[in-house]
C-alpha cells in the first residue's frame, strides 16, 4: 500500500513494514541471533583472556611478551580484515565468515594448549587472524540484509550482546584459572563455537554464492554524500597489493613490540616501525584518513584513536589492580564488567534516540566520556586514590565507547555504497585494531621502561590520555558539516 492509499483510507491500519517490526521479525530473525550469538563469542573470550592474563604472565614468566599477546592479535587481525574484506566484496561474506570462526577456533585450541609464552603469543596471533576476519564478514552480513533504518538497533544488539559475557565471563574466567587452569579458558570458549554456527548457519543460507544479498543498497542513508562514497572498489584494486600493505602494516607492529628487547637499536627500530605502519595503512584506508578529512576519513580515524586511547588502558587496568592492590584476578576481571555494561547501556540509549541524538554530538559525548575516564584512571595511579576511583571511571570509558562506537558503524554504512561496504567495514576495523595494537605496542614499551610500578603505569595511562585528546579533537569533523 502505497502512502497516498493510506491517506485515503485513514480507517484502515496497514500491515508493519520490516522497518518497523525490528530487528526480531521473522526475516531478520535468525541472522540477528546467529550474528549475535558470534559477537557474545568474541565478547567472552576477550573479557576473559583480559582477566587471566596477568596471572597467565606470572607462571609463564612472560611479562616481556605482555603487551604482544595483545597486541599481536590486533594486528594479524588487519591481514584477516582486507582478506575478508575483498572475499566479501567478491563473494558475499558467507564464505569468510565461516572461514573466520574456524581460524579464531584453531587459535584458541593453540593457545589452551601451549606451555610457553611464545606459543601462546603464537596462539593469540592465529586466533586474531579469525577474529578480525568475522568483524568485517558480519559487517558486511549487517549491510547486506538489513535495511539502513535497522542499523542503530542491530549495533546496539551487538553490544548488549556483550552484557551477559560482562556479567559473567571475567569472575568466571578468574575462578576457572584459579580452581583448574588458565588453559581452560581458552579451551572453554570453543565449546561456544558449536551453538553459535549452528545458529548462523540457517540464516545465511538465503545470501551464499550472492554478493548483492538482495537487499536494498545502504547509500540512501542520512549522511551519504556523493563525495563520501568515492573510494575505489575493492574489486578494481589489487587484492594481493592490499594484502601484502596488510601484512606489513602487521610486521611493522610486531617489530614495534620487539623494538624494547633491543639493546642498542631499539628506539630507532621503534620509530622506523610506527612509519612503516602509517605507510602501510594507507592504501587500506579512504584519502584523507590520517589528515582527518571531514566525513567518512574522519569517522574511521576516530574509531582508530578511540580504540587506542579504551583498549590501550583497559588491557592494564586489571594489571594495576593485580599488582598496586592485591586484587585476585577474579575481582580485578570485574572492574572490566562495569565497563562493559555500561558500554551496552550506552548503545541501547543511542539505539532508542536515534536521530533525536545526532551522530556527531554521540561521537563527540563519547569521545569526551574516554578521555574524562583515562584521566582518572592516571590521576588513580599517580595519586595513590582508591581503586574504586578507577573502577568507577570504567564505567564513565564504557558508556562512552557504547554511545560513540555504534554511532560511527552506522555512519561507515551509510557513508559506503555496494561496491565498497567491504572495503569501507575493513577500514574501519582496520583503523579500531591497528589504533589499538600500535597503542598497546608503545605502552608495553613505556611499562617496560620505568624501574617502578607506579611510573610503569602512570607512563601507560598518560600515553592513552594523550591518544583520548587527539579522539576529542577529531571527534567533531564525523560530519561534512563545520
Amino acid at each position: 500500500m502505497t502512502i497516498d492509499q493510506a491517506l485515503t483510507l485513514p480507517r484502515i491500519t496497514p500491515a508493519p513494514t520490516l522497518e518497523s517490526a525490528g530487528i526480531f521479525h521473522r526475516e531478520y530473525l535468525l541472522v540477528t541471533l546467529g550474528a549475535c550469538a558470534l559477537v557474545f563469542l568474541a565478547a567472552f573470550e576477550s573479557l576473559a583472556v583480559t582477566t587471566i592474563m596477568p596471572l597467565v604472565s606470572r607462571e609463564l614468566d612472560g611479562a616481556a611478551f605482555y603487551a604482544l599477546a595483545f597486541a599481536g592479535p590486533l594486528a594479524t587481525g588487519v591481514i584477516g580484515m582486507v582478506a575478508a574484506g575483498n572475499w566479501s566484496d567478491r563473494r558475499g561474506p558467507v564464505g569468510p565468515l565461516y572461514a573466520s570462526v574456524a581460524m579464531f577456533v584453531l587459535g584458541l585450541l593453540i593457545a589452551g594448549t601451549a606451555s610457553a609464552m611464545p606459543v601462546l603469543v603464537a596462539g593469540r596471533l592465529v586466533q586474531g587472524l579469525g577474529g578480525g576476519a568475522m568483524t568485517v564478514a558480519l559487517y558486511v552480513v549487517i549491510a547486506r540484509v538489513y535495511p539502513p533504518v535497522l542499523h542503530p538497533k542491530i549495533f546496539a544488539a551487538f553490544s548488549a550482546a556483550w552484557v551477559i559475557p560482562s556479567l559473567v565471563g571475567p569472575f568466571a574466567a578468574g575462578i576457572v584459572a584459579q580452581m583448574l587452569s588458565w588453559h581452560w579458558v581458552f579451551l572453554g570458549v570453543v565449546g561456544l563455537v558449536v551453538p553459535a554456527l549452528l545458529m548462523i548457519v540457517p540464516a545465511l543460507r538465503g545470501l551464499r554464492g550472492t554478493p548483492d544479498g538482495g537487499t536494498p543498497d545502504p547509500r540512501a542513508a542520512e549522511g551519504a554524500a556523493p563525495g563520501d562514497m568515492s573510494t575505489p572498489s575493492p574489486r578494481k584494486a589489487a587484492g594481493y597489493g592490499r594484502l601484502a600493505w596488510a601484512a606489513l602494516a602487521a610486521l611493522a607492529v610486531l617489530g614495534l613490540n620487539l623494538s624494547s628487547r633491543l639493546p642498542v637499536a631499539g628506539g630507532v627500530v621503534a620509530v622506523a616501525a610506527v612509519a612503516v605502519a602509517l605507510i602501510a595503512v594507507r592504501p587500506l584506508v579512504p584519502r584523507g584518513t590520517l589528515t582527518a578529512r571531514r566525513g567518512l576519513p574522519s569517522v574511521i580515524l576516530t574509531r582508530g584513536l578511540a580504540s587506542a586511547a579504551f583498549f590501550g588502558a583497559e588491557v592494564y587496568l586489571p594489571y594495576l589492580l593485580v599488582e598496586r592492590y592485591s586484587f585476585s584476578p577474579t575481582f580485578a576481571g570485574l572492574a572490566l564488567t562495569g565497563g562493559a555494561v555500561s558500554w551496552a547501556a550506552g548503545s541501547a540509549v543511542q539505539g532508542r534516540l536515534g536521530s533525536r541524538l545526532d551522530h556527531r554530538r554521540a561521537v563527540r559525548t563519547g569521545a569526551a566520556m574516554v578521555l574524562a575516564a583515562v584521566v582518572l584512571v592516571l590521576a588513580t595511579t599517580l595519586l595513590g586514590w582508591p581503586a574504586a576511583v578507577a573502577i568507577a571511571a570504567w564505567v564513565v570509558a564504557g558508556g562512552g565507547m557504547g554511545v560513540m562506537y555504534a554511532r560511527l558503524s552506522v555512519m561507515t554504512l551509510a557513508l559506503s555504497n555496494r561496491d565498497n561496504e567491504g572495503f569501507n567495514s575493513s577500514a574501519m576495523s582496520i583503523s579500531d585494531s591497528l589504533g589499538g595494537a600500535l597503542s598497546l605496542a608503545t605502552t608495553g614499551i613505556i611499562f617496560a621502561a620505568f624501574t617502578t610500578t607506579a611510573a610503569s603505569f602512570g607512563g601507560v595511562f598518560a600515553l592513552t590520555a594523550l591518544i583520548g585528546v587527539a579522539a576529542v579533537v577529531v571527534a567533531p569533523r564525523v560530519s561534512r558539516r563545520a
